[in-house]
């Protein structure tokens, strides 16, 4: 690689591009309907290290995209128009938990650098059937019902504002739409560490958290946080997050 920043020109990363050379990158993938800049904030709290929100088509910048609503496109279009740069960990939240692997199996698949640690948050390991009915297809008045009920997920400025709640309801769909299809694939465990951060009171239940561990050969941990879903919101989780992110920067160097 060279001292270019390939990933930065493409529209699937924001992020702010931090003055010195960073010592390690974080690639964050968003749960159902969530925006990049949620995440890309953490630098704030993340010395040295690049915090980039990955910002798949239909959201943000790129909200006048049509989004992608099956799994295996939505990847193959994010390893074509993307170069992660190493050294890089992943972390996903919530369906961005789902997509982070799939994103590390694919890097392997092409031979690609994937990833030095993965880290997957609040969501069931892929296969571990929690017994949901597909909601993508529900009417507005009920999906939004199972959101807060099951997620608390929809804040109210959002909630009050008719023209936001309709862009982040064809967000949620898609996403949903994208999960609800999704049926993974038998694949060699990851040979990177992963690490499962949950909310103590969230609805994913531990017994599926931990169902991540046979996907690595290498170590796996989980990390309970206070609250639920969106533990992150009103939890200080840097105290964790950062030391993973650095202890993989230090297995990149020689």
């Amino acid at each position: 690689m060279t001292g270019r920043s390939v990933s930065v020109r493409s529209p699937w990363t924001v992020g702010r591009r931090l003055k010195q050379p960073p010592l390690v990158r974080l690639y964050c993938f968003p749960h159902s309907g969530g925006l990049p800049s949620e995440y890309v904030r953490w630098d704030r709290e993340l010395p040295g290290v690049q915090v980039y929100g990955i910002c798949p088509p239909g959201r943000g910048p790129r909200v006048g995209e049509p989004s992608l609503t099956r799994l295996p496109d939505l990847v193959t279009a994010l390893l074509d128009e993307t170069e992660f740069e190493p050294p890089f960990v992943f972390f996903g939240h919530s369906l961005g938990a789902l997509v982070a692997f799939e994103t590390a199996r694919a890097l392997r698949a092409r031979g690609r650098t994937g990833p030095q640690r993965l880290i997957v948050s609040a969501h069931a390991a892929p296969g571990t059937h929690l017994g949901r009915a597909p909601w993508h297809a529900l009417p507005d008045d009920e999906l939004i019902r199972l959101l807060n009920e099951s997620y608390d997920s929809i804040p109210e400025h959002v909630s009050a504002d008719p023209h936001l709640m309709a862009m982040s309801l064809k967000a949620i769909r898609a996403d949903f739409a994208l999960l609800d299809a999704h049926r993974p694939r038998a694949e060699d465990p990851l040979a990177i560490p992963i690490d499962a951060f949950y909310g103590e009171a969230d609805t994913v239940p531990l017994s599926a958290i931990e169902q991540w561990r046979p996907h690595t050969t290498r170590a796996f941990r989980t990390h309970r946080f206070p609250g639920g879903h969106f533990y992150f919101r009103h939890t200080d989780i840097f105290d964790v997050l950062g030391p993973l992110i650095q202890a993989a920067a230090a297995e990149d160097r020689p």
